[in-house]
């Protein structure tokens, strides 16, 4: 996926399929993520809270949200990247993610948001 910039923070995203946590018989495909969150901004910030639109190719939809990102809120430093890795699950071989991070300027305590562009998960033997 391309980088995206939003309100000066730039989110990268890596999706990988998890065969070992996966039973494709059954219908169930796991998947990880790996997001890398980069403050571009003068001033230093903390992820609040993530919201997520999540898009099964049997057409099932769901969202998620909840406070922080794997159980922190992390602060950005100006210049300075956040990393982290989580997973979803789907019940088919394709999906896709997209969403959105409440973010707090800790230099004058105002929020904005940062868009998470659309995410895709395949897994690889649907390549071919």
């Amino acid at each position: 996926m391309n980088p995206k910039i939003s309100n000066g923070i730039e989110i990268k995203v890596e999706t990988h399929y998890q065969p070992d946590f996966s039973n494709p018989a059954n219908s169930e495909f796991m998947f990880a993520y790996k997001i890398t969150i980069e403050n571009n901004n003068i001033f230093t910030v903390k992820l609040l809270s993530r919201y997520w639109k999540i898009f099964d190719s049997n057409g099932t939809y769901r969202e998620v949200e909840g406070e922080g990102v794997v159980g922190v809120q992390p602060v950005i430093m100006p210049g300075e990247k956040y990393q982290y890795i989580s997973g979803c699950n789907f019940k088919t071989e394709f999906g896709k993610m997209s969403g959105k991070y409440l973010i707090e300027n800790l230099n004058n305590n105002h929020l904005f948001e940062v868009e998470v562009p659309t995410f895709i998960f395949q897994t690889p033997f649907k390549l071919n």
